[in-house]
């Protein structure tokens, strides 16, 4: 897993680093490949000034998978509210990614069996 960072008005603390890293991890639960080496995570920060204050920190999503590239994006008051709602966006993009890569094989269910069976 390779991770971007991006900042334009912004800048980011240490401890906001090892926060992003920790909740990035945790999104390697919902897809396998989120962990390989293919696998790019970026990430951007943008501040500007809005009309809505709630509005100022534009935080920008983009995993790029295997076959696939999922993005979110969000907008909010602080950055660490902005990128928990952005990793909010990309869970069930990534939840799906997995459903439609992951091949299953298929089992014969009782109703095939009794019929085989007759």
């Amino acid at each position: 897993m390779h991770i971007e960072h991006f900042e334009k008005g912004i800048r980011y603390s240490d401890h906001d680093l090892q926060v992003f890293a920790r909740k990035i991890g945790k999104m390697a639960t919902y897809c396998g490949k989120l962990k390989d080496e293919s696998s790019v995570i970026r990430v951007e920060a943008e501040k500007r000034p809005t009309k809505k204050q709630a509005d100022e920190v534009k935080v920008m999503l983009t995993v790029e998978l295997p076959g696939k590239i999922l993005r979110a994006e969000s907008r909010k008051a602080q950055i660490m509210e902005a990128f928990d709602r952005a990793v909010e966006k990309l869970e069930p993009q990534l939840i799906k990614y997995k459903e439609l890569r992951t091949v299953r094989k298929r089992v014969r269910g009782q109703k095939e069996k009794a019929l085989l069976a007759t």
